[in-house]
């Protein structure tokens, strides 16, 4: 007989002051390993046993095994944080995809941008995209016992062989039985499609939205993207073009006033990317009546636009300083940006030029503002008189450590411009930047 395999439980990155963890002694290092003798996989199973009016944590510390007991109501919490969410490592993807984003990475970039993750429990707890080709029947009773709802899931087709070349793997399960199995779990999915040319998209593409659409309320959303390739794929597939964009919008305009009689919902949204692409205007904000694929690209562009109108009708009488300011964008937003820069500088006095970066990391066909990296936007600033800040898009750093695809932090950035960097992704955001400047000279 084998041994059991070591309890590795979370490392506690820290403790929330006065809460019940602080009060009982735990500390940061600390590692949590079982809630009343349940060993913890993840930060799902500290929540999942830590709900309980009555605990026992076993807590390694230093070698050391210790027993903190905690009584607690339904009001208190234990505070703690992980450098981690999951304790036991990440899941790992056995797909092959062709389009495959990890595999379009060059080399010598940092280890975590390698990563091909594929882990249910990320989807649930982050909005992590997943294609449940990997699950066990133990994942699949704790998905059940512990309603891990909703879930995002990576569907790109509803026919099985479609859908099997797509993923590169030739035992993927049918999706459609396992979105059955979820239902009747009473566990809900927020489904994407990636578009890949020649693949999955025209009539293959509309029988995936119907039948995903025969799944309501199990399917509460799917998000139509374009694939996105850079010059580093293997090659033998190409991007969305103009025209391919504009006849699936034209699919889904034919759908959603279905949808809406239907589920109450428009349920089909195309990302922002495909509006642009196809040249067509992004729709009301009464449109996006789901907020779960936001991160997908879907809807941020409106949001960007009602945030100037909100922002133009509040913008006070006189002029900011300072006069002259740069705003960094990718070429696909750039001409939305460059109107609101023309008349923001006609309401507040300010010259605001918009350069639109093009990505020679990634690639040219890569417009988008999150994959932009350091280098190429030092590139673009090259003798040029950017003024007294520099306004970099949100969406090129990593949210937590501020942190490019390239490795450079918004600090090396201005230290290399020589002028102050300001992260944004509104024209709110924008505005507050140029009035703290202002405030700076007074």
């Amino acid at each position: 007989m084998s041994a059991a395999a070591p309890i590795k439980g979370g490392v506690i990155s820290s403790v929330h002051p006065n809460s019940l963890g602080d009060v009982v002694g735990i500390r940061k290092g600390d590692t949590l390993l079982s809630i009343n003798g349940h060993t913890l996989r993840d930060v799902i199973d500290y929540r999942y046993y830590a709900a309980d009016e009555e605990l026992v944590l076993e807590i390694e510390r230093r070698g050391q095994r210790l027993d903190f007991e905690v009584y607690r109501d339904y009001e208190s919490e234990l505070g703690l944080e992980f450098e981690e969410p999951v304790f036991d490592g990440m899941r790992r993807c056995d797909n092959r995809c062709p389009f495959c984003f990890v595999n379009q990475m060059p080399g010598g970039m940092r280890r975590s941008l390698y990563v091909h993750d594929d882990d249910y429990r990320y989807s649930f707890l982050m909005g992590n995209f997943v294609t449940l080709t990997n699950l066990s029947d133990e994942d699949w009773q704790r998905i059940g016992e512990q309603r891990l709802s909703p879930l995002y899931v990576s569907i790109h087709a509803a026919d099985l062989q479609v859908r099997r070349r797509m993923l590169g793997n030739p035992t993927a399960p049918d999706i459609l039985e396992q979105l059955h199995r979820l239902g009747q779990m009473g566990i809900e999915v927020h489904g994407q499609i990636v578009i890949v040319p020649g693949m999955n998209d025209g009539e293959v593409l509309r029988e995936s939205v119907d039948e995903l659409a025969s799944l309501w309320p199990i399917v509460r959303s799917v998000a139509i993207v374009p694939v996105g390739l850079t010059r580093y794929h293997s090659g033998g597939l190409r991007s969305v073009r103009p025209g391919e964009a504009s006849d699936i919008l034209g699919m889904v305009e034919a759908r959603v006033e279905g949808f809406r009689k239907r589920f109450g919902r428009v349920w089909l949204y195309p990302s922002d990317e495909m509006y642009l692409l196809a040249g067509q205007e992004i729709p009301d904000i009464s449109f996006y009546d789901e907020e779960a694929q936001l991160e997908n690209g879907v809807g941020l562009v409106r949001l960007l636009l009602d945030d100037w109108e909100d922002v133009r009708r509040s913008i006070p009488d006189g002029r900011i300083s300072p006069s002259r300011v740069t705003w960094v964008c990718g070429e696909l937003i750039a001409p939305f940006l460059r109107e609101m820069a023309i008349e923001l500088g006609t309401l507040i006095g300010v010259n605001v030029q918009v350069v639109p970066v093009v990505n020679r990391f990634f690639g040219s066909q890569v417009t988008v503002s999150g994959l932009l990296t350091g280098q190429d936007v030092l590139a673009a600033l090259a003798n040029r008189e950017v003024g007294e800040r520099v306004f970099l898009p949100r969406a090129m750093f990593q949210a937590d450590a501020e942190i490019t695809l390239d490795d450079l932090t918004s600090q090396d950035l201005r230290e290399k411009l020589g002028v102050p960097t300001v992260l944004a992704s509104t024209i709110s955001e924008v505005i507050a930047g140029l009035t703290a400047a202002s405030s700076e000279r007074r």
